[in-house]
């Protein structure tokens, strides 16, 4: 324990010696073996020194011999906080009780959490969890060891190779590892594959079959771009075609983007709600009343009170309502006919595929009349454009 804290155990007293003869007290009460700190002269001409509580009950003796007078200025320490808490019981009892019920709300298991488990349902673990004494509302010191629980998951569970339990504040995570089972991979019939639309081909990669076209070649819908029959006519034979090929492919939009835009706007009133949380419950404290905006939007902010690494189960929500309006903003054309090309193009790619690419767009008409911008717009795109036929084999001799 360091000196500081020995003496705040003890109880330090500040002293102001009046009259008599100072120094010589002192020199005197330190040569009896009293420990004195924090010597000084006030701007009062005083003579100011700190000691312990025992120590200054010994220095009477000091005082008559010298004829010096004291008088207490400070007080700090254990024992005076003990007389402060006796004359103030109501107080002190509260806060032990505060104490108190923090170490038994930290003490119980207020929420599981159950991560990693994909072909297991949750409610099916927390059933076996609840089996074992894991559950929402479970004093902490009544659940088995983690490494106890994680057998017994994994011998209840099915399908189940490996079980985690971490217990972090009042919050158990249940992490699951589930056995892997290898796919089986379906058999599939011989077939070609054919162009999906009309395009212009970018790109042919065969990984299995014959490429009947080439780059930059223009074929129409149902063509065989990759045959599934190899070989020559006497020794022929039919297989899965598999490859990549993309192709150019134009799409026409015809678009009507409007001049008016409505804009949500923020006028700066707001009202703030403030909520005590305890467990899963928010209690209003403050805030109180109907939402006097005509038009508005909630904000909520939530924290939660920590302590080291422990999460408790209390906290406070802030919540702001927050007045708004809707106003209509007047574009310029260009604007407008930037926002609709925008949208076309975002219906294009949902048309085409994730891993298509726009690679030119043409205006090809244009006018602005009734509060609209209308426009025709041809864009080419690079997607892939392949499909399945199946392979129908003709029977030989």
């Amino acid at each position: 324990m360091s000196i500081q804290g020995a003496q705040w155990i003890k109880g330090m007293v500040t002293v102001h010696i009046r009259g008599g003869q100072p120094e010589l007290l002192v020199n005197r009460a330190l040569a009896g073996g009293l420990q004195l700190s924090s010597i000084r002269w006030t701007s009062k001409g005083l003579l100011e020194f700190e000691l312990s509580v025992s120590d200054f009950f010994r220095l009477r003796t000091y005082l008559k011999e010298t004829g010096c007078r004291v008088h207490v200025t400070a007080r700090k320490g254990l024992p005076f906080l003990l007389v402060k808490a006796e004359r103030r019981k109501l107080f002190a009892g509260g806060i032990v009780l505060f104490f108190a019920i923090i170490f038994m709300l930290s003490s119980l298991v207020w929420s599981v959490e159950v991560q990693g488990n994909v072909k297991l349902t949750e409610e099916q673990i927390r059933a076996v969890a609840k089996q074992e004494g894991l559950y929402p509302m479970q004093w902490s010191f009544r659940l088995a060891d983690a490494d106890v629980l994680s057998k017994q998951l994994v011998r209840k569970l099915p399908g189940a190779s490996w079980v985690g339990v971490e217990k972090k504040g009042t919050k158990v995570i249940i992490q699951v590892v589930e056995q892997t089972v290898p796919k089986h991979t379906a058999l599939n019939n011989p077939r070609h594959l054919v162009a999906s639309t009309d395009a212009v081909v970018t790109e042919i990669i065969a990984e299995a079959g014959r490429p009947v076209v080439k780059k930059n070649t223009k074929v129409k819908k149902g063509q065989t771009l990759i045959s599934g029959t190899i070989g020559g006519e006497e020794h022929s034979r039919t297989i899965v075609a598999k490859g990549t090929v993309r192709g150019l492919v134009w799409y026409e939009f015809s678009i009507a983007s409007p001049l008016t835009q409505s804009v949500k706007v923020y006028t700066g009133e707001k009202k703030t709600k403030w909520f005590a949380i305890i467990g899963s419950r928010a209690l209003q404290v403050s805030g109180y009343g109907d939402n006097p905006f005509a038009a508005s939007e909630t904000i909520r902010h939530e924290q939660k009170a920590a302590w080291r690494n422990w999460s408790l189960p209390i906290g406070r929500m802030k919540e702001t309502v927050m007045e708004m309006r809707m106003e209509k903003r007047t574009l310029t054309e260009a604007e407008a006919k930037g926002i609709g090309i925008l949208q076309a193009k975002a219906d294009v790619l949902i048309k085409a595929g994730s891993d298509a690419v726009i690679r030119d767009e043409i205006v090809l008409h244009e006018k602005a009349e009734n509060g609209k911008v209308y426009m025709k717009v041809l864009f080419e795109v690079e997607q892939s454009i392949v499909k399945e036929m199946p392979l129908v084999q003709m029977q030989g001799d």
